[in-house]
């Protein structure tokens, strides 16, 4: 069982509490890059006094989106030597119950999602044309497919092994229970988002839905034992959004195809992604046949070496 992967390595508390201490370590390092270039464009003092939203209109979008990418590109590789070295643990185990990583439930849920997303905007670009301005410029967008292709997947992935995989599994260990990891990391994950320029926007009701959101990864990968079908589903998320449709109140401020001039309504933004992930849990339940739902969401975790 995936949660109880925890436990085939060393799951001490004062291991787990040292690792998420030098994740943190090497995500706030790793976003210096970006302060520096920052300062050196705009100055210091002016910078110090800029919101998150400015900081964003500093530098061309794609230079950016490569800064904000950085640091999780660096908490990828942190993590899997943590996980590695500090705990003692095999890294499959981070990631997968099963004999090896499954790359086919990657891919699917990454097409599913990908294709779902791609039609969902369509016809929203269909029915609301004066919603969206057409933003595409040939050079900047090749070197934001160049970014986004190699650094979202690290950013998504660093962010399910995280939040799904090493402290879902700290937490199992500390708790002895599913349900308690699975609340836990949802709404921290929602908060963690409390910052973004969106909520600033959008007000912080729309934090709900980035806490429903880690319900649905954290649900997908207790019912499936692993974390393949999460990863596919955020990546294809991020990605699409990246290089399909921009706006000037986004954490993701890109060259992308078209750009969204509407004014957001915050139910438009809760309800929609509610759908869609009830619509993609269907699916995996079916194709996955999915069963013992109570046992392996609200279950205790059997200890074991």
């Amino acid at each position: 069982m995936f949660i109880e992967n925890g436990y085939k390595g060393k799951p001490d508390a004062w291991r787990y509490i040292l690792g998420v201490f030098l994740i943190v370590l090497v995500y706030f390092m790793a976003s210096m890059p970006f302060g520096i270039a920052l300062m050196a464009e705009a100055g210091a003092e002016k910078v110090a006094g800029m919101s998150e939203t400015e900081m964003l209109s500093v530098l061309d979008p794609n230079t950016t989106l490569f800064y904000m990418l950085l640091p999780f590109v660096f908490t990828f590789f942190g993590i899997l030597v943590i996980v590695r070295f500090l705990h003692d643990q095999p890294l499959k185990f981070i990631v997968t119950s099963r004999s090896s990583f499954d790359w086919s439930r990657v891919v699917f849920s990454f097409l599913l999602v990908s294709i779902i997303a791609v039609l969902s905007f369509l016809i929203d670009i269909a029915f609301s044309p004066d919603d969206y301005a057409w933003n595409y410029d040939p050079e900047r967008f090749l070197g934001l497919v160049l970014i986004a292709v190699l650094m979202i997947p690290l950013q998504t992935t660093a962010e399910e092994i995280l939040m799904r995989g090493y402290l879902f599994q700290g937490l199992g260990a500390a708790f002895k229970s599913r349900l308690a990891p699975l609340l836990i990391t949802s709404i921290s994950f929602g908060f963690l988002h409390a910052l973004n320029p969106e909520v600033a926007k959008l007000g912080y009701g729309l934090v709900s839905i980035y806490v429903i959101t880690g319900l649905f990864l954290g649900m997908i990968t207790l019912m499936d034992e692993g974390l393949e079908l999460s990863i596919g589903f955020h990546a294809a998320n991020n990605l699409v959004i990246a290089l399909l449709v921009t706006s000037d109140w986004t954490a993701f401020q890109t060259n992308s195809i078209y750009k969204d001039v509407s004014d957001p309504v915050l139910a438009e933004y809760i309800i929609l992604p509610v759908i869609i992930y009830s619509l993609v849990g269907f699916i995996f339940s079916k194709k996955y046949k999915w069963n013992s739902w109570k046992s392996k969401l609200t279950g205790p975790v059997s200890i074991s070496s």
